[in-house]
């Protein structure tokens, strides 16, 4: 792109972006003799640039084209700019400065400003300079130059030129949260779903999540093998999407503090790197994801121990901790109940309606219960009832963990 400068100006300033070429595909459309066009369709794609002589017809391939404008630009990808300060005059410029800014939405970047190399230009000379910035912010930007320069007669000059062009985003992301249920355990599962929304199919080199100190992060998107689930080289059409799932593991220390785990809200943040079809490269990361804070009430209940396999009117025991999640002293009832729909397969064996130790806040407590089976299949362990003494509140527990119960072997 070029900009035109006032006549009085000894010295004319160009501005091109450096960025690679794009694939260019030539358009086919024939007519036969004896249609109404006649050969005039044939004619000019015979003189097309992008097919090839003696076979005009056929579309032989992709062909190069060299970007007539600043083209497209994306959020993440590194904006590089060729500037060249010529002298077109039969007069010296000397102190030559050449200040280059770019204004976005929210601030302005200094990208060069300081003398150019030499600092002085006689007719027909020229002096360049290339800058690199990463584009982090998406709407419209303006690269502002600045020419000073000094005449012969010892006149101080200088002007401005403005080159403005778009951010776009260049890809959608989604994200779910999932609290892990089996086990009541304390892990959270991430889904992302990342969209291309380029004009142009991209690859995906990197999409991994950077977990806070908080949690500790497994990423589950290879095969058994340890490859990727979406190959080796993962292509994204324009508006496809690929989902990748992570398990977060919360750090030792909150896990034995409830109160401390269910203020941990920060996750992490999604780092994403691609490339265009010709090697472009572009990183994108997301700010801070936030899940909802856990409610674990005032009490909390987990489960410790539990078998996977039982065998019919075998009686087995099931372990688990109850946490005074409250700031409050705690004097329990546990009751256990029987009959439930969800838990017709199962029997508790043991007293129900008994006093348990107080707990301090943040206490915990761990329990030893015992069960029967009474039908075959996969039971459900519920019925699991809490009553705060004080303010006559009951807790209920349900669906805690699954059992699944065999028959007996015959001798």
């Amino acid at each position: 792109m070029e900009a035109r400068e006032r006549p009085e100006h000894l010295l004319a300033l160009k501005v091109m972006r450096l960025t690679r070429p794009t694939l260019s595909c030539p358009i086919i459309v024939t007519s036969d003799s004896k249609d109404l066009p006649g050969n005039l369709l044939n004619n000019d794609l015979k003189h097309d640039v992008t097919s090839v002589s003696g076979v005009e017809t056929l579309n032989a391939g992709q062909f190069l084209q060299l970007p007539q404008s600043f083209g497209t630009i994306y959020l993440g990808e590194t904006f590089s700019s060729y500037i060249c300060v010529h002298n077109d005059s039969k007069e010296i410029g000397k102190d030559v400065t050449v200040k280059v800014d770019l204004q976005t939405n929210s601030q302005r970047i200094a990208l060069s400003g300081h003398s150019m190399d030499p600092s002085e230009l006689k007719p027909d000379e020229s002096i360049d300079h290339v800058i690199h910035h990463e584009v982090k912010e998406v709407g419209t930007h303006i690269l502002v130059c600045e020419i000073t320069y000094t005449t012969p007669d010892q006149k101080s000059m200088s002007y401005r030129k403005f080159y403005r062009f778009q951010v776009l985003k260049p890809l959608d992301v989604k994200t779910k949260f999932y609290n892990a249920e089996v086990f009541q355990s304390d892990e959270v599962y991430l889904e992302a779903q990342v969209q291309n929304i380029t004009v142009g199919p991209i690859c995906l080199e990197k999409v991994a999540l950077e977990s806070s100190h908080l949690f500790s992060v497994s990423a589950l998107n290879t095969a058994a093998n340890g490859e990727s689930v979406f190959g080796k080289v993962n292509v994204l059409q324009p508006q496809a999407s690929r989902q990748f799932l992570y398990c977060l593991a919360p750090q030792a220390s909150l896990t034995d503090d409830v109160r401390l785990l269910s203020g941990a809200t920060n996750i992490g943040k999604l780092d994403m790197v691609w490339r265009s079809n010709l090697g472009e490269r572009g990183r994108l990361q997301t700010s801070q994801l936030q899940r909802m804070a856990p409610d674990y009430r005032d009490i909390r209940l987990s489960v410790q121990e539990v078998p996977n396999i039982v065998t019919l009117e075998e009686a087995f025991t099931f372990g688990c901790k109850i946490i005074n999640t409250c700031d409050r002293v705690l004097d329990m009832t546990l009751w256990l109940e029987d009959g439930t729909t969800a838990n017709s397969g199962l029997m508790w064996s043991g007293v129900s309606g008994r006093s348990l130790t107080r707990l301090d806040p943040g206490a915990s407590l761990l329990l030893k219960l015992c069960l029967i089976p009474l039908a075959a299949g996969l039971q459900i362990i519920s019925g699991v009832r809490l009553t705060d003494s004080a303010l006559k509140r009951t807790y209920d527990f349900d669906d805690l963990a699954q059992v699944f119960v065999m028959q007996k072997t015959k001798t």
